[in-house]
């Protein structure tokens, strides 16, 4: 099911270019078009502070197309097709949800040459690099189920693409691209407590080397959340719509 959905994603070229291409042009547009004017209160360059929330707009974008490509298995009516060759539901989730991990490593990828070639300089400890790349695979895959799910609920492919949206916005109202701080005081409340902003100050510590708290553990701790609400709930829509 996995190696389909990644065959599935070759052939849809325009999409997969969307997906990986559209990162890294917000990454050149947030450093180039307004890094010079954001401060950040801190000593290093706007692309250090912005990269990890880059790195989270990769995962709801690439998210976006499982949503997308449940929607159309189950309108094209091959679901039932592998349903009667006694396909589990779980392995056909499972088969999409691993495809967008991996698509989504590869733009992730992409962003992190780029980021390096414009002036990111990571300081990760040998301990930091495997927590901030096992933290970014919990966000991914959690992200992944949530859209698996939503793509099991929306009616069409226009109202799955539609329905992620909110959670591709997720990273504007947080720590991604100016501190929280400088927010309206309603705004700040709720930025500094969604789970986006927590796996942002995660990887920004853990990549640059500076004192994480327990911070990371609150942001592993919102993606196994989000994990197992998400994973329950593709479990009913399953049965709902095929069963």
């Amino acid at each position: 099911m996995t190696g389909r959905s990644l065959r599935l994603s070759r052939r849809n070229v325009d999409a997969l270019i969307t997906a990986l291409a559209l990162p890294v042009l917000l990454l050149l547009i947030f450093v180039y078009f307004f890094g010079g004017a954001i401060d950040t209160g801190t000593s290093s360059r706007y692309v250090t502070y912005v990269v990890p929330g880059v790195l989270l707009l990769c995962a709801g974008f690439g998210s976006a197309g499982t949503a997308v490509a449940v929607t159309e298995d189950l309108k094209g009516g091959i679901i039932d097709r592998f349903r009667s060759l006694d396909v589990s539901g779980t392995a056909i989730l499972t088969g999409h949800v691993l495809a967008s991990v991996a698509r989504n490593l590869l733009a992730t990828a992409l962003v992190l040459a780029l980021a390096f070639a414009i002036g990111f300089r990571p300081a990760a400890t040998p301990a930091g690099w495997p927590a901030a790349i096992g933290l970014l695979v919990a966000f991914v895959l959690a992200l992944s189920w949530l859209s698996a799910a939503v793509g099991l609920l929306a009616r069409s492919a226009e109202a799955a693409n539609g329905y992620t949206f909110f959670v591709s916005f997720l990273p504007y109202p947080s720590s991604a691209f100016v501190p929280t701080d400088s927010m309206p005081a309603w705004l700040a409340a709720f930025s500094d407590h969604q789970p986006v902003t927590a796996v942002i100050d995660s990887l920004r510590a853990l990549l640059l080397g500076q004192p994480a708290g327990a911070t990371p553990w609150l942001a592993l701790a919102w993606c196994l959340g989000i994990l197992a609400g998400s994973m329950g709930l593709a479990g009913v829509l399953f049965r709902r719509r095929v069963g």
